[in-house]
C-alpha cells in the first residue's frame, strides 16, 4: 500500500471528513483565540499541546494552526508589513491547503502510528523509528522561509522510547519549528513532556454547537443534537459513532429496561443483550458497554440535580424515579465505578456478550431494589 487514500487513517474518524480536510472548526474559538494571541504577540511557544475529550476537535484544530503558520509569513515589521491577522483562517485556494490535503506539504510533518507491511495493519503505537524521521525533516529549511511544523498525533499512543526521543527535540527544538501534540489523556504523558509544552484545552461542544459539528461532518443530525450532545459528552467524534451504529435506538432501549427497576423485565433485558452481541456489526457491544457507562453516570449525577436535558424520551422521569437523593447517587457512583472494569473483565476472558450485558443489568437492578428500600 502506498496510497494514502488506500491506508487506514488513524487520526480519523469513520463517517467524517479527515481532520486536514476540515476547513471550520466549531466550538473551540477559546483555543484558537489563545493561540492567535500568543502569535500576534510575537510570544509564540515552540511546543503546544493540545487536550481535551477525545472527538471534540483538537486534531482538526492542529491542522487549522499548521495551515495557519506555514500559510502566514513572518512580518519584517517594515514599512509594508502585513496586519495582524485576526483569525486562522486559510482560504480553500490556497496552495499551501491543497499540499496539506496531499500531504505533499514540505514544511509540514505529521508523526502518527505507522503502516505494518508484514501484518498489513496500523502498528499498535508510535514506535522511536518515527521519530528519528523527524532528523531528516529538521535538516530541511521550508522552501518559502517560513515555519515548519509537526503535528504528533496522538502524542498518548508513542511508547517510552518514541516519547524519550520526542523529548530530546523538545529540550532543543529547531529554529523556526513549532510542534503541535494533540492529547486524549495528557496525564499518560511524561511529566517533562507536558512541562516543555504551552496548553491548548479544548472544550466539549453544547448542543446548538454539536449540531453545527455534525452537519458540517455531513451528518443531518439537527433534530437529535440535544441527545447526541448528552450521550457523546459534546464529542463529535463519540456523536458520530453513536449515529453511524444506532445508538440513540440502543440507548433508548436500554433505558426502557432501566425503566422495569427494581421489578426487572427479564425477557426485554434478554433481548438487549442479544441485540448487543449481534455478529455482523463490528462495534456494537463495545458502544452497548459505553451506553451502560453513560446510564450510569446519569444515574449517579441525577441524584445531585445535575441532568438537565433527556436523552431518550421519559428518561428524566426514570432517572427522577431511580435516584431520588445523594444516597441513591452514591450508590450508582460506586457502581459506575466498578462497572467498566468488570465489563472488561468480562470481554477479556471472552465472556459470551449476551451474557455479559445481561450480567450488568442484574447488577444495576441490585442496586435499584436497595434504593427503593
Amino acid at each position: 500500500m502506498s496510497d494514502i487514500d488506500d491506508i487506514p487513517q488513524p487520526d480519523q474518524i469513520d463517517g467524517a471528513p479527515h481532520p486536514r480536510e476540515t476547513l471550520q472548526l466549531i466550538g473551540q474559538s477559546p483555543a484558537e483565540s489563545a493561540f492567535l494571541d500568543a502569535f500576534n504577540g510575537d510570544r509564540l511557544h515552540h511546543a503546544w499541546l493540545i487536550t481535551g475529550p477525545k472527538g471534540v476537535g483538537k486534531a482538526t484544530l492542529a491542522w487549522r494552526l499548521a495551515k495557519f503558520l506555514i500559510a502566514t509569513p513572518k512580518d519584517d515589521a517594515g514599512m509594508f508589513a502585513t496586519p495582524a491577522p485576526e483569525t486562522l483562517d486559510i482560504s480553500e485556494d490556497h496552495p499551501v491547503t491543497s499540499r496539506i490535503a496531499a500531504l505533499s506539504e514540505p514544511g509540514l510533518f505529521l508523526l502518527r502510528r505507522g503502516w505494518d507491511e508484514k501484518t498489513k495493519k496500523l502498528k499498535s503505537v508510535i514506535t522511536v523509528d518515527e521519530v528519528r524521521k523527524l532528523k531528516g525533516f529538521f535538516s530541511m529549511s521550508n522552501p518559502d522561509g517560513g515555519k515548519r511544523v509537526v503535528i504528533v498525533d496522538a502524542a498518548d499512543e508513542m511508547n517510552v522510547s518514541a516519547a524519550n526521543a520526542l523529548l530530546k527535540v523538545l529540550e532543543e527544538p529547531p529554529a523556526d519549528c513549532i510542534l503541535l501534540l494533540v492529547s486524549h489523556q495528557p496525564s499518560r504523558l511524561l511529566p517533562t513532556i507536558r512541562s516543555r509544552c504551552r496548553e491548548l484545552r479544548c472544550q466539549q461542544l453544547n448542543a446548538d454547537d454539536m449540531a453545527a459539528a455534525l452537519n458540517a461532518a455531513g451528518a443531518d443530525a439537527d433534530q437529535h443534537a440535544v441527545a447526541l450532545s448528552e450521550l457523546s459528552g459534546g464529542s463529535v467524534g463519540e456523536a458520530l459513532r453513536l449515529l453511524n451504529l444506532d445508538g440513540l435506538t440502543l440507548y433508548k432501549e436500554l433505558m426502557s429496561v432501566i425503566d422495569t427497576f427494581p421489578r426487572l423485565d427479564r425477557a426485554r433485558a434478554i433481548a438487549l443483550g442479544e441485540k448487543a452481541a449481534a455478529r455482523n456489526v463490528d462495534g456494537r457491544l463495545d458502544l452497548m458497554l459505553r451506553l451502560f457507562d453513560v446510564a450510569l453516570s446519569r444515574l449517579s449525577r441525577a441524584g445531585l440535580g445535575m441532568v438537565e436535558n433527556q436523552a431518550a424520551s421519559g428518561e428524566l422521569l426514570t432517572l427522577a424515579r431511580l435516584s431520588p437523593n445523594e444516597d441513591a447517587a452514591r450508590r450508582w457512583a460506586t457502581l459506575s465505578a466498578s462497572s467498566s472494569a468488570r465489563a472488561r473483565h468480562g470481554q477479556a476472558v471472552n465472556l459470551d456478550p449476551s451474557s455479559l450485558i445481561l450480567d450488568m443489568v442484574l447488577t444495576m437492578n441490585e442496586v435499584a431494589g436497595k434504593t427503593a428500600a
